[in-house]
């Protein structure tokens, strides 16, 4: 767990705010390619293009960390895709065959000590088609596949996390969550000890999670964005409780705001910034990562830390509880 970022005084900050992925304005960018590309080429110009398109994204992953070092950015989400197509059923690949393997796997390494290095936690969030719990076995398997590609990149990058959510009801949550409990056995210790469970907009709520997640020792990721569009009868208040009690390092949890408001006809889309106001009062003065979730990027995280300094101004509409 790397160590506890630090405010412009020099001193510990409880707060850990982190950046998602991507950037607005900075020349920080992660490439990939599609499938169809890579057909067109030689099975050996497809691992030459590849190799480099890792080569270019382990630098970016670098340039992002030192992004964040420099702006007091304490936790960085890396893409998922940073290795494009990995388990692609066509193209796909292992880094080992990759021309200049060795390099390459260095290059991330590099990430993860500067990572370390600078008290910068890095995790990651594969995307909705990753589904532990699908009564489908080969959607099983490839997200089996992802868990196991991405913690490959966990050990390399010193990510401590990788975040998934429950997966579909399918008619019966209890019965998914008993499928998603069952299917944990399919994973590596490496993805196991790293993988933690989010609640959703939809479906699984952190009323819901939290009996699997203490059962299983899986800690809960709250959305608080998420909960107040989809509400289980527990307040901020209570779910934040259950969701720390989870977590045997510092807990990870997500912030976003409604582009619309809490009145708007869509709440579950994110703003392109946070507003100040859906900070649960629950979170602060505690050791805490919340990775913002918001379209701004690194324009939000710094917007959102500034504002954290000023007294908070009243929200645009009332705020869930």
């Amino acid at each position: 767990m790397p160590r506890a970022s630090r405010s412009a005084s020099g001193s510990p900050d409880p707060l850990r705010l982190g950046l998602c992925c991507q950037f607005v304005e900075q020349p920080i960018r992660f490439r990939t390619t599609t499938a169809k590309a890579l057909r067109a080429l030689p099975r050996r110009g497809q691992l030459e293009r590849l190799a480099e398109l890792a080569r270019q994204n382990a630098q970016a992953l670098l340039d992002a960390l030192r992004f964040c070092a420099d702006h007091r950015i304490g936790s960085f989400r890396i893409i998922s895709p940073i290795l494009p197509l990995k388990t692609h059923p066509q193209v796909g690949y292992r880094v080992e065959e990759l021309p200049g393997a060795e390099e390459v796997i260095a290059a991330f390494q590099s990430g993860g000590e500067f990572a370390r290095d600078h008290g910068i936690r890095t995790g990651f969030h594969p995307d909705q088609f990753v589904v532990l719990n699908s009564p489908d076995p080969d959607i099983v398997r490839r997200a089996v596949a992802d868990l196991e590609s991405q913690a490959e990149l966990a050990v390399w990058c010193n990510a401590d996390t990788i975040n998934i959510h429950g997966g579909g009801g399918y008619g019966d949550k209890l019965a998914a969550l008993e499928t998603f409990r069952r299917n944990l056995a399919l994973l590596s210790e490496r993805a196991r000890s790293r993988l933690t469970v989010e609640n959703d907009d939809r479906t699984f709520t952190p009323r819901d999670l939290a009996p699997l997640c203490r059962a299983e020792g899986i800690p809960m990721v709250y959305d608080v964005h998420h909960h107040r569009c989809c509400p289980d009868g527990w307040s901020v208040g209570e779910a934040t409780q259950a969701a720390r009690a989870t977590w045997n390092r510092e807990p990870l949890f997500h912030l976003s705001s409604p582009i619309e408001g809490w009145n708007g006809p869509r709440p579950g889309r994110h703003h392109d910034y946070i507003d100040p106001a859906d900070f649960p009062q629950d979170w602060q003065g505690w050791r805490l990562t919340v990775e913002i979730e918001a379209k701004a990027k690194e324009r939000a995280v710094l917007q959102f830390r500034e504002s954290l300094t000023a007294s908070r101004p009243a929200a645009r509409s009332k705020v869930p509880a």
